[in-house]
This record gives structure tokens, sequence and C-alpha cells, in this order.
């Protein structure tokens, strides 16, 4: 494969994996009232989730993994940009990579615990205090695996390696400045997101309920643009 080709595919990793990653995050929107439900109470989340059967536990297997082709792209990033001897490069690529992991199995949650919870809460057979039981379990799994793993650490570290990339694009050939500063702002964007999961823990911090949403829609936007410019830059 030549450098450019590789450049190329590298870039298309990027806008593919920025664009798949909408579908079965559209759909959750619709089947199950995501990302609202996350912090509903527990009983409705799993007769909810229940409720949607095994296309929602679909849904949530291609979210978690429909990712795969921006990993695949920052790993494949950090070797078009090394030719340029930046540093920090190596380090940065690890935290993008560590950060999709964790992601991924807070969100394998949905997948291989909630299912076996939600069908125990719904069943007529189970009395009270099994619901109670029950409920506890998915606290504690909910807070560990979606808050602690997917929201903040896999969050922050993906906002981390989208900040040092950043940084590296600045000093680029490949890019424009202004690709930089929009990494930057949607990292600080994001950023403020980790307000509502320590509020979490500490019911009076104040949140910036916004922040999510938008955060998360500028880091794609992001994304498709690092992946353009791989495309289109020609100067090999």
């Amino acid at each position: 494969m030549s450098t450019k080709q590789f450049r190329q595919l590298t870039g298309l990793f990027f806008i593919i994996g920025a664009v798949l990653v909408n579908i079965p995050y559209t759909l959750l929107i619709m089947n199950f009232d995501y990302p609202d439900i996350l912090r509903a109470p527990v009983a409705q989340i799993l007769t909810q989730f229940h409720a949607g059967g095994d296309a929602l536990i679909y849904t949530w297997l291609a979210f978690a993994w429909i990712g795969l082709p921006m990993l695949l792209g920052a790993i494949m990033l950090k070797r078009i940009l090394e030719r340029e001897s930046f540093p920090f490069l190596e380090t940065a690529t690890a935290l993008g990579v560590i950060g999709f992991i964790v992601q991924v199995i807070g969100l394998l949650r949905w997948v291989f615990v909630v299912p076996v919870l939600a069908r125990l809460f719904t069943d007529p057979a189970t009395d009270s205090v099994t619901k109670a039981s029950i409920s506890a379990v998915f606290v504690a799994v909910h807070q560990y695996g979606g808050v602690v793993l997917g929201e903040h650490l896999g969050q922050f570290l993906t906002i981390l390696w989208t900040s040092m990339i950043s940084g590296i694009i600045y000093k680029s050939s490949i890019f424009s400045k202004w690709v930089a500063w929009l990494g930057w702002f949607a990292s600080a964007v994001y950023l403020l997101a980790q307000t509502e999961l320590l509020a979490t823990a500490i019911p009076d911090f104040p949140v910036i309920g916004w922040a999510g949403l938008y955060g998360s829609l500028l880091w794609l936007a992001w994304m498709i643009c690092v992946g353009v410019y791989l495309v289109k830059y020609r100067n090999d």
C-alpha cells in the first residue's frame, strides 16, 4: 500500500466511523429514550429495557463496536504523523486506545449484564425483596460500568487524546490550523459534560446539561474534518 493510499484509508476510517456511530445512537434515542433514560429510576430503566427485546440488545452491541473504524484510524494516524517527529504522539495514541477500550467495556454492560437483571426484575414470580436486591446490583453496575468506566474514564481519556492530537495537528503540514482549534474547542465543551457525572455522586454539584450532546457532536465533526483532510491531502 502506498503512502497516499494508507493516508486516504486512515481518513476514510475516521469519516466512516463518525458517521456509523450515529446509527445506533439514533435508534437508542428513538427506542430507549437515550440518554435521558440513564438517570431514570431503576424500575423504569429495567422495565423499558426488557420491553425493547433482543433488538435493543443488538443496538447496544452495535453501539459498543461500531466506532472501531475510528480506533483503527487513530492507530494509523500515529504512523502518518510520526514521520514529522512530534513528541508525545505515542502517549496520545495509547491514551486514545485505552479510552476506546474502557468505553466499550462500559457499553457492553447493556449487552451481557443488564438483560439478565431486566429479565429477573420483570419476571412476575420475582418478589419485592429480590427486586430490591436486583435494583441494588443494577445501581452498582450502572454507576461503575457506566459512569466510572464509560463516561468518566472513557470520555476523559478520549478528550486527552483529542487535545494532544490537536496540538500535533496544529504543527502538521497536512492540516489547517483551524482543525486543531476545533479539536480543542470540542474537548473543552466535552469536558464540561463531566459535571453531570460528578452530580451522580454529589447531588448539589452544578450540571451543564447541554455539554454532553454538543461536546460529542463537535467531537464527531472534528473526526470527520480530520478524515477529510487526510483523504484530500496530495503533497506526498
